[in-house]
């Protein structure tokens, strides 16, 4: 087996194909993983096929903050929402996430910094959440070491952080105890129709019969759509991370700013990452949907470092059709494990140390690289396609996924089931970015038991 460039919690998945369930959902990171939870705790039953192993892209590869403010105004609720549910995680499932209600804070060192998370306060206040700036005083006391020069800071003391390559496979073994099926190198190949309806997909091992499927593939989620011919507007952005040890002097609460971030680990190291700055390597799909991501890129360029390489011809030369006794490219890339970027933790450490002279002295334990997919407005699609009854989405989460995981999967559960969502679904319907793929008339029904 391929050793990763990340260590994840091991999770041996089930030997036995089942022939039949109420739903199959795609992919084993957080989204699918939190929704099969859900399903499995309803009585619903739930296979979840991931191509390669629990949590090896991006659930894994994050920086661990479950953070609320700062987020898109449309997206809050349901941040608000995942935040009590991380608060409740360990309980749920009897095992350690990691998670530790430790706040977060945002640092401005510049005029253009503080006027945005000034104006942020302001929609947090609107949604009742507790992000406050602090007073001079609390910065001292909540920011130990800090070499001065900072002129805000916005705080939110209900925010956390967890341990993203223990937490998810731990939220996996639970929903397998709930009742899930949950199948490891096992690719989903192609999902069946009959009268237009969802009825079955065809993984490499064999066919499971189904009603429902839900496509939480993250990147791969448009490839897998773009068979059964629906274009599902989403690219893929690099996040370079490092883990490093001798850090001295610093709390347990994540702190980001302009151009650093970091979190205090469970064994006592940190993650660090360059904030606001992400690697764009150019595809054809960037052509492909140009007119999707050109007003998002004029206002984020700053944030991406776009490159040519030889992912371009890579990607050009993918299979983007095929049948169900076809090899697929989920078969021939089991995880998505880009190299590390040195550059970037270099840069990191170096703004790091500039503002907290305990990073002088850090030392670099483990570097890695994550993708992460992006949709053109940075917001989610948690969502049936309507066009399609039966089919289901949950992908474009655009580096928040691991944060708004738990209500991402309960409101996709609650979608499925027709249950009452706890938060507005329209945010986060596709019609949204696709209008053609938008309800015609109202959908929802509690699937019946196709195991029975």
């Amino acid at each position: 087996m391929t050793t990763l460039s990340i260590p994840v919690a091991p999770f041996v998945g089930d030997d036995t194909l089942p022939a039949a369930v109420d739903v199959v959902i795609v992919g084993g990171g957080i989204i699918g993983v939190t929704t099969a939870l859900e399903l499995a705790e309803r009585g619903v039953s739930v296979a979840l096929c991931e191509k390669g192993v629990i949590a090896g892209e991006q659930s894994s590869r994050n920086w661990g903050w479950t953070r609320q403010m700062g987020r898109d105004e449309r997206e809050l609720p349901l941040c608000m929402h995942s935040v009590e549910m991380w608060s409740q995680m360990n309980a749920r499932i009897g095992r350690e996430t990691g998670w530790r209600r430790t706040g977060i804070s945002y640092l401005s060192y510049n005029r253009r910094d503080l006027k945005g998370w000034l104006t942020w306060e302001e929609i947090g206040r609107r949604h009742d959440l507790d992000a406050r700036m602090l007073s001079q005083a609390e910065i001292a006391q909540k920011l130990p070491g800090n070499n001065g020069g900072i002129l805000g800071v916005l705080h939110t003391a209900s925010d956390g952080r967890a341990e993203p390559w223990i937490a998810v496979p731990a939220m996996a073994e639970a929903a397998r105890e709930k009742g899930a099926h949950i199948l490891t190198n096992c690719a989903v190949r192609t999902i069946e129709t009959a009268a237009g309806r969802i009825n079955a997909v065809v993984t490499e091992r064999g066919e499971i019969r189904c009603q429902s499927v839900v496509i939480a593939g993250g990147i791969w989620s448009r490839l897998l759509l773009g068979n059964m011919g629906l274009d599902f507007p989403q690219l893929k952005v690099i996040g370079p991370v490092a883990c490093v040890d001798g850090v001295q002097g610093l709390t347990d609460m994540p702190v980001g700013a302009g151009d650093f971030a970091y979190r205090k680990r469970l064994d006592g190291g940190f993650t660090v990452a360059v904030r606001n700055k992400s690697l764009a390597p150019l595809t054809p799909d960037h052509f492909r949907l140009l007119t999707d991501f050109f007003p998002t890129f004029l206002t984020t360029w700053r944030e991406l470092s776009l490159r040519f390489n030889g992912t371009f011809f890579q990607e050009m030369m993918t299979k983007r059709k095929w049948r169900a006794d076809e090899q697929t490219p989920f078969e021939v890339c089991r995880t998505m494990d880009p190299p590390a970027v040195p550059g970037f933790t270099r840069k990191a450490l170096r703004n790091l140390a500039r503002a907290f002279p305990g990073f002088a002295d850090a030392r670099v334990r483990h570097e890695w690289s994550g993708v992460m997919d992006a949709t053109p407005d940075a917001i989610p699609v948690i969502s049936p396609v309507h066009t399609v009854p039966g089919l289901h989405v949950a992908s474009g989460f655009s580096g928040h996924g691991f944060g708004i995981g738990p209500g991402a999967g309960q409101l996709m559960a609650d979608l499925i089931t027709g249950d009452r969502t706890r938060v507005d679904a329209k945010v986060f319907d596709i019609s949204r970015l696709r209008p053609r793929y938008g309800a015609t008339k109202a959908q929802g029904l509690r699937p019946k038991s196709a195991a029975a």
